[in-house]
């Protein structure tokens, strides 16, 4: 095993946890009225860290596509390029408008702006655009969240029932 493959694989397990935490994130705040404003205010403010280290991440992806983008690179790693800005500038455009319409985040913070605008209109159709990128954007990871999963979540388990089950026998022998 090179020295690559022992950093790569706690690596993605890391990546693999914060993507989960940050769709987990997501869906929970896309539904206020079961979790309540606070939540829905509060949760994606916390998730910008989340995010932030997930592009941190995947930087290397990111400049390695940057700079092939219009030379030799995958149709598979365009769309993905793109889907990922779009992602970008959806989700700066819903943290935005979400704040400027916040009723729990800046009253808590003591700012208070005047309504006005469509910032609610643009939260909205920002949020529906958001859930429609999200599920491409798993979608064209999916072969990678199953794979992650089974390495670093599914396979620990079984050996570790697999391991339990010998030593059970071993010590009934």
């Amino acid at each position: 095993m090179t020295n690559e493959n022992t950093t790569e694989k706690p690596r993605n397990l890391i990546k693999w946890i914060l993507d989960l935490g940050i769709f987990i994130g997501f869906l929970i705040a896309m539904e206020p009225r079961s979790t309540g404003i606070a939540i829905h205010e509060w949760l994606p403010l916390a998730g910008l860290a989340t995010i932030l280290v997930h592009l941190l991440l995947n930087w290397e992806w990111i400049a390695q596509v940057t700079k092939r983008l219009f030379g030799r690179t995958s149709g598979r790693a365009r769309i993905n390029y793109v889907l990922n800005w779009l992602l970008f500038l959806d989700g700066t455009l819903l943290m935005l408008s979400g704040i400027l319409i916040s009723e729990v985040v800046l009253p808590a913070l003591g700012i208070s702006l005047p309504a006005g605008f469509a910032w609610r209109e643009l939260h909205d159709l920002s949020a529906n655009i958001s859930l429609l990128l999200l599920g491409l954007h798993t979608a064209l990871h999916w072969n990678w969240i199953v794979c992650a999963f089974k390495s670093h979540i599914a396979r620990p388990i079984l050996r570790a029932f697999t391991k339990r089950a010998r030593q059970a026998e071993e010590g009934v022998a």
